[in-house]
């Protein structure tokens, strides 16, 4: 009876002593999506950043709600079909589709007046209003878009990008981010701010771009910024961003294994406080 008792105390030590199990819904794009979709970058991409996170901070169980190519207004305007389920943590990350769509930033205004999806602040008031309905209790990290250099899809080279260091319908990517930090501001909310981090810098991003030098023909491997001077021909040239392109993004745009590593990292920071429950509070 002894020996029972002394099991049972030992059981209750080591079951009190493992953190709660807690959900963790990721909302964004195909930087998102590609976590479980390794196969869609030819394999360049061993673990996105949900897998690397919940590998060193194993009481997180994460909900992938990443949507290839949608922006935030995208998410707003399906906010009710998603699917998306009540969870202790929600993440949002998404604004690099919307600042290449041009879709309109708006103003800070929109945001706190609810004024539509007809603005990057007002899509933002759309998701944040949803989640807190979900669950009022729930925490909500907001992470911005990180920078980009010249896009191009491993799959199809006519579905390129130019990247962040030029404007897009009069807008800098730069403004989405700095928006994205303003809402976190003026609500309070913890924000992860992947386009100021200094690892993911444009200069950062790919070793280089391959392309044809325009005056002798010839394949030239263009580091940053040189390449952005250089034509590239979807129809006739090869792919740019071979294997040994490849730094901190695979193809420009979405984040190689070093990339992922990265924002892992930063999200951890924020994440790790919420063991036991201890950071999950009413917003």
């Amino acid at each position: 009876m002894k020996k029972l008792f002394l099991l049972l105390t030992l059981a209750c030590l080591i079951s009190s002593s493992k953190p709660n199990e807690i959900s963790w819904v990721a909302i964004g794009d195909s930087i998102t999506y590609l976590n479980d979709h390794l196969d869609e970058t030819e394999n360049r991409v061993t673990k996105g950043y949900m897998t690397r996170v919940v590998e060193k901070l194993p009481f997180i169980r994460y909900t992938n709600q990443g949507h290839n190519g949608w922006t935030s207004g995208g998410i707003a305007r399906s906010i009710d079909t998603l699917g998306l389920v009540k969870a202790d943590i929600y993440s949002v990350f998404l604004g690099t589709n919307d600042w290449w769509a041009g879709r309109p930033l708006g103003r800070l205004d929109d945001y706190q007046r609810s004024t539509g999806n007809n603005t990057v602040y007002g899509s933002f008031r759309i998701i944040i209003n949803k989640l807190r309905a979900l669950n009022p209790q729930a925490s909500i990290i907001l992470i911005t878009p990180m920078q980009r250099v010249d896009f191009v899809y491993l799959f199809s080279f006519k579905n390129n990008a130019y990247g962040s260091y030029r404007k897009k319908n009069g807008q800098h990517l730069e403004s989405f981010a700095k928006a994205i930090d303003s809402i976190g501001h003026y609500e309070h909310l913890p924000v992860v701010d992947l386009f100021h981090l200094r690892g993911l810098q444009l200069k950062k991003l790919v070793n280089y771009k391959r392309l044809k030098d325009p005056q002798r023909g010839v394949y030239t491997n263009y580091p940053y910024p040189a390449f952005t001077d250089v034509p590239f021909n979807p129809a006739t040239d090869e792919y740019p961003y071979p294997v040994g392109a490849i730094n901190k993004t695979y193809d420009g745009l979405h984040p190689s294994d070093k990339g992922y590593a990265l924002i892992s990292r930063e999200l951890i920071k924020v994440l790790k406080k919420y063991k036991n429950g201890k950071e999950l509070a009413p917003r």
